[in-house]
């Protein structure tokens, strides 16, 4: 977070630590002060059943390249630099953009969205927000395209550093009730906006949408002149096709090639490449579409990635070509609850279409590295098993979220703790409530934390938290009741529970610190907490996580996990 929000947040810093190696010992002895929860210190590690198996040689790399929560990647290229970004929705700071050299070893670098007053997130659910950013890098400058869905609809915000500060939203009224848009700047000095919007007339079925093209003025940053729809429904539309979005346009030997998803994001998702000798067209569809799915694979089969399309191409300093796209590691069926993910594949060329995955091709869980010089690791690991530790002693890193944008201070990091003040803001409350937490990154993990709080009346609260939604959230909560001081286990499984969830498991317990564990397994969660000086103690064993998925929660976003806070009032 920049210093303009820290500013904003009355001077509130947050703390990282890396991987530092330091022990649970150390718990503060003094109360803490009235209406205030206090972390000592998180760590999180996390596997994955196909560790075991997918193990890169010195000359692979690893998929997923970002694991967890960063769907939708777009993609640019500056030298032998390359930025990439990914959807947010309604968390904030916003758009995570990264940097790499070899497109393997990825380090987030900004948030182009980390001002409260950029874009306003108001009460939207989580999923809606900030849709598919597209990246582009033209004459010193660089641009983020994108559609905040319920909240003033598309803009362009630029920076001359892709590490920011990123400007203040430009809105393209021309684009109303568009979304998905990119940028396309030609060698002969014009540039292009594409976006899913409406087709033409009425809709002759649900998901049938259209793919538009107008020029921009990239110093005006306005659109102008005539929309032309390029598809119309998709690339067969005897087959009614369903939510062609994702546009990227790129040019290739003398042909425009336009390359946008198809079937919606679920397991019917696809990448689908057209081409034309004409920005604006007509184009004539790849004979072999889809060149990208998962979709034609038997059902049943072990450690598998679905889902997968949403594809941006690149072209490298080397002359190869590679895809970021997006995919998902179910742990049953249809279930994850990590979101989904940013993979990596080449592409090669045959008969002038690009190819990525062939019919009944599985996506390799490993792969020979790009030909690039390998880059260095980020601070902190993007994809196989790892732990982090979070001391609180520095500034929290990027990869910190909340929900929606902050109105008030209610964090800070001093005396090497993450320091949170109750509000009567709650998980269910589609608000921002005193919640910060991070992306789980894998199948299988566990979170724990040391908390000092005393809650002063029946309603006060703080613990840990795994999140979905505001509807779907899992957490283990320090609370008071009756005057005594209680552990809980606490669920909100559906709107239909209270929108301060449900109690599942209390237990009264002493005063002084306490440490607190969530740990997922695929679909199922345990919580367990550990007085002071004490062992740990099962709160709750096994219990369905499965109400974190996407399938039962819904939307588009993947668990988050971290400290939470609430007041009685």
């Amino acid at each position: 977070m920049n210093r303009t929000m820290l500013a904003l947040l009355s001077g509130a810093a947050l703390a990282l630590s890396g991987c530092a190696a330091a022990t649970d010992a150390g718990p503060a002895t003094a109360p803490p002060p009235a209406n205030l929860a206090q972390f000592d210190w998180l760590t999180y590690r996390g596997s994955d059943p196909v560790d075991a198996q997918a193990k890169p040689g010195p000359d692979e790399f690893r998929n997923p390249i970002l694991q967890g929560y960063y769907p939708d990647p777009s993609i640019t290229r500056v030298g032998e630099d390359y930025y990439l970004v990914n959807s947010s929705f309604a968390h904030f700071p916003g758009i995570p953009v990264w940097h790499s050299r070899d497109l393997v070893n990825w380090t987030q670098i900004a948030n182009a969205i980390d001002r409260p007053d950029q874009l306003d997130f108001k009460s939207l659910g989580l999923s809606r927000g900030v849709f598919a950013p597209a990246i582009e890098h033209h004459d010193g400058t660089f641009y983020i395209i994108n559609t905040c869905v319920d909240c003033d609809g598309n803009f362009v915000i630029t920076a001359k550093d892709p590490r920011g500060p990123w400007s203040d939203p430009v809105f393209l009224p021309d684009l109303v009730g568009g979304i998905d848009p990119s940028i396309f700047f030609d060698a002969d000095g014009r540039a292009w906006v594409l976006n899913n919007g409406a087709p033409v007339g009425t809709p002759r079925y649900d998901g049938h949408r259209a793919i538009w093209i107008q020029q921009f003025d990239a110093k005006s940053l306005k659109t102008f002149g005539p929309r032309t729809v390029l598809v119309d429904g998709g690339v067969d539309p005897s087959k009614n096709p369903v939510w062609i979005e994702g546009p990227h346009l790129f040019k290739k030997d003398g042909w425009y090639y336009l390359t946008a998803a198809e079937g919606g994001t679920a397991v019917n998702h696809s990448q689908v490449v057209l081409r034309s000798r004409r920005p604006d067209g007509p184009y004539t569809p790849n004979p072999n579409n889809p060149f990208l799915t998962q979709r034609d694979l038997p059902e049943g089969r072990p450690n598998p990635v679905t889902s997968a399309g949403h594809a941006d191409l690149i072209e490298t300093q080397n002359g190869e070509w590679w895809a970021p796209f997006l995919a998902v590691r179910p742990y049953s069926g249809d279930l994850y609850n990590i979101g989904r993910e940013t993979f990596l594949m080449p592409v090669t060329w045959e008969n002038g279409w690009p190819v990525i995955t062939r019919p009944g091709q599985v996506i390799p869980w490993t792969a020979k590295r790009p030909n690039l010089p390998p880059g260095k690791p980020g601070p902190l690991p993007t994809n196989g098993p790892f732990s982090v530790r979070y001391a609180f002693d520095r500034p929290l890193g990027m990869e910190w979220v909340m929900l929606r944008n902050p109105r008030d201070s209610w964090y800070r990091v001093e005396d090497g703790m993450l320091k949170l003040t109750p509000r009567a803001v709650g998980l269910g409350d589609n608000g921002n409530p005193s919640f910060i937490a991070r992306r789980q990154q894998h199948l299988d993990a566990t979170v724990e934390t040391q908390m000092l709080f005393e809650p002063r009346r029946d309603g006060d609260r703080a613990g840990l938290v795994g999140l979905q939604s505001d509807d779907a959230w899992l957490a283990i909560l320090l609370a008071r009741k009756d005057g005594q001081r209680v552990i809980r286990a606490v669920v909100r499984s559906s709107a239909k529970d209270p929108r301060d969830g449900r109690i599942l498991v209390e237990r009264p317990i002493a005063v002084g610190p306490v440490r607190l564990r969530l740990s997922v397994t695929g679909g199922t969660a345990s919580l367990a907490y550990a007085p002071s000086g004490g062992d740990w103690r099962t709160l709750v064993d096994n219990t369905d996580a499965t109400i974190l998925s996407t399938q039962k929660a819904g939307g588009f976003v993947g668990t988050v996990i971290g400290p939470f806070a609430q007041s009685a009032n």
